[in-house]
């Protein structure tokens, strides 16, 4: 129990439709307060043997229902988890330390819409069909669902990561064990209390809790789980396409950023300046999409940084069961040392810190003082080939720095290894056109920053992953294609 007597909440593993208590446990902290909150089970190959047996005894049944029975259950599950939202983002908002109004506003609503998306999606695939008369025959093709599917989620948009895997995988008649990161356990276990009313049958959705390098191997290891999805670091991911090449596995693996905001000389900085502020430090920059790179015309450099840090010192950072409050806690100690010690380099490479951390004082309400804070950092007069502007830092830290022409601020936003996401600002429609086209980079939005179509593909080039997943994307990564031709 805890200082105040009040007893922790202990997670079990949801495996064949029941939750399974494990033989040990790891503590996770709440993060607004350091103080230890909830116990998750330490699960390993014995828990992930238990779960994939279980997911693939269900794969018969429920890979035979057809689309519209299985678009009936998750459209019911969406509908159970929208009842409790308000339940749900408080959990979301406890464990993962953001924002209450994120939570309220974008995680829970976006797992929700997932749910439905793929529910709708599902009904409107068609398949090929192509006639050659000259030798009589027709070739069609059918999909069908692969199996096992094995889901690995991360800890900064928790339900609404795991839920977009989770979605288009049943969708599509596949059964699931999934893994939700050890950091931020809570909602995913709230849903498995729900599937049961949904009407999904036993197995067919398995969560096991527990770390990577236990849990998570396990799962990449098993045989039996042809098609593993990941979402996290490309360190991480590098260690999963080793281990799953044995087993020629087909991966979809959705990993960092460095993504670059591009302000040209006619941007419209009332628009720009508020959506880059956002871009850089909504959800505290734990978002893969987050803005860390800023490029700014010479121009208007010093009207943009003027009116920026001014914008970025308003943010307001505390408990993030507060709703007034803009930034929350950062996911762990760790996390947020390894944050801070970017500022440090930064500093020591003869970069100016110009609001945040090390430079404004932060205060916090009596109850957070040991929680996991950080302001929102503007960096400037960093080099181009500085760790702040090459390695993803994943915090609330931003870098702006200047350009002068066109040409050269496609080749500097390039020059990482990264390619997940950018955005353009201008008014001028053919150069965002020319802009658009040359970034190496999976996604570019243009004067917004994070409008999502989800029937679109969503992935990243180069080191910021492999595969796209949308409505198309991921129908054809959770299913197997077959041609059959027929002579007549």
């Amino acid at each position: 129990t805890t200082a105040d007597s009040k007893p922790l909440l202990v997670l079990e593993n949801f495996i064949a439709g029941k939750f399974v208590p494990c033989s040990s446990y790891i503590d996770s902290y709440d993060p607004s307060t350091g103080d230890v909150y909830c116990r998750v089970p330490d699960s390993g190959r014995e828990e992930v043997e238990a779960a994939v047996k279980a997911a693939k005894a269900a794969f018969p049944i429920w890979s035979s229902k057809s689309p519209l029975e299985r678009s009936q259950i998750l459209n019911k599950l969406a509908d159970l988890i929208e009842h409790d939202l308000e339940a749900f983002a408080q959990a979301e908002s406890k464990d993962q330390g953001k924002t209450i109004t994120f939570a309220r506003t974008v995680d829970i609503p976006r797992a929700v819409y997932n749910f439905r998306f793929f529910a709708s999606s599902i009904l409107h695939h068609t398949t090929e069909c192509t006639e050659m008369a000259t030798v009589g025959c027709v070739h069609y093709t059918s999909r069908a669902p692969v199996g096992v599917a094995g889901l690995i989620s991360p800890w900064n948009l928790p339900l609404y990561l795991l839920t977009w895997k989770i979605a288009p995988a049943v969708a599509c008649g596949n059964t699931v064990v999934a893994k939700p990161s050890e950091m931020t356990s809570v909602t995913a276990w709230m849903m498995c209390k729900l599937l049961e009313k949904a009407g999904v049958p036993p197995g067919v959705v398995n969560v096991v809790f527990g770390t990577g390098t236990k849990a998570g191997e396990a799962l990449v290891c098993h045989p039996d789980v042809p098609l593993i999805s990941f979402t996290g670091s490309t360190l991480t991911a590098q260690r999963i396409t080793e281990k799953s090449a044995p087993h020629c596995k087909r991966l979809s693996l959705e990993l960092g950023g460095k993504n670059p905001a591009i302000v040209f000389d006619d941007a419209d900085l009332s628009q720009c300046i508020p959506t880059t502020l956002r871009s850089s430090f909504a959800n505290q920059g734990e978002i893969c999409l987050c803005t860390s790179r800023i490029f700014v015309q010479r121009g208007i450099y010093s009207e943009f940084l003027k009116r920026f840090v001014a914008e970025a010192k308003k943010w307001k950072v505390g408990n993030p069961s507060d709703p007034t409050v803009d930034v929350g806690a950062l996911i762990s100690k760790e996390h947020l040392e390894k944050v801070r010690s970017y500022v440090k380099k930064a500093q020591a490479e003869g970069a100016r810190v110009l609001c945040g951390e090390g430079v404004d004082s932060l205060a916090l309400p009596t109850g957070n003082q040991k929680g996991y804070f950080m302001l929102p950092t503007v960096i400037t007069e960093v080099k181009d080939e500085s760790c702040c502007m090459q390695e993803e830092i994943f915090g609330p830290v931003t870098c702006v720095v200047a350009f002068d022409t066109e040409e050269e601020v496609i080749e500097r936003a390039n020059s990482v290894k990264y390619g997940l996401a950018a955005t353009v600002w201008s008014s001028n429609v053919g150069r965002v056109h020319r802009v658009a086209r040359r970034l190496q980079s999976g996604l570019v939005w243009t004067n917004c920053w994070l409008i999502r179509d989800l029937n679109l593909p969503f992935g990243g080039m180069k080191a910021s992953g492999i595969g796209r997943e949308g409505a198309r994307d991921s129908y054809e990564f959770f299913t197997e294609v077959k041609t059959i031709t027929i002579k007549h």
